[in-house]
């Protein structure tokens, strides 16, 4: 950026030449990995009751969102130019409906045991899980807002655990 400093060196993403590239990973330990992410739907009460009454045009929407944010999770690296493919063992999505703010909370949790990390793969579930609301709603409102993606837990590797206070 104009004003900035470069230094590439510290960019592990970057190389030499200023070229993005992917970081290996090779040597670095196989270890138990897991992150948890969250993203939240804001939504008229009516299209809520909806939901919770499994009264959609399209079906089951929570059903529908849970199998496109483990779908998503398995393919993050397709969607993301740097990240490394990874071997999931365990996503799971789950909601929690919030009436008194006319709110569904989406939570992701990913677990790998891998070389690098699965924020990304938690990130894009909880996300894809957030559209599919939305997809699988917008027949009846159009005016939902998608809102606080955020990673909410990470541990394993190098940089240890993280916990959003």
């Amino acid at each position: 950026m104009k004003g900035e400093k470069s230094n590439t060196a510290e960019l592990s993403h970057i190389d030499a030449e200023g070229r993005l590239r992917m970081v290996d990973v090779g040597e670095k330990a196989v270890t138990q990995r897991e992150a948890r992410a969250e993203a939240s739907i804001v939504l008229s009460r009516e299209t809520l009751q909806r939901i919770l009454d499994q009264n959609m045009p399209k079906g089951n929407v929570f059903e529908a969102a849970r199998l496109a944010g483990i779908l998503a999770a398995k393919k993050t690296s397709d969607l993301i130019p740097l990240c490394h493919p990874l071997q999931p063992t365990e996503i799971r999505i789950d909601f929690s409906a919030h009436p008194e703010q006319n709110q569904i909370t989406i939570s992701s949790l990913v677990k790998t045991r891998d070389r690098t990390g699965v924020e990304m793969e938690a990130l894009v579930a909880a996300t894809t899980a957030a559209l599919t609301i939305y997809d699988m709603c917008k027949a009846v409102e159009r005016s939902m807002t998608i809102t606080n993606v955020r990673l909410n837990y990470k541990s394993g590797g190098k940089s240890g655990t993280y916990q959003r206070s």
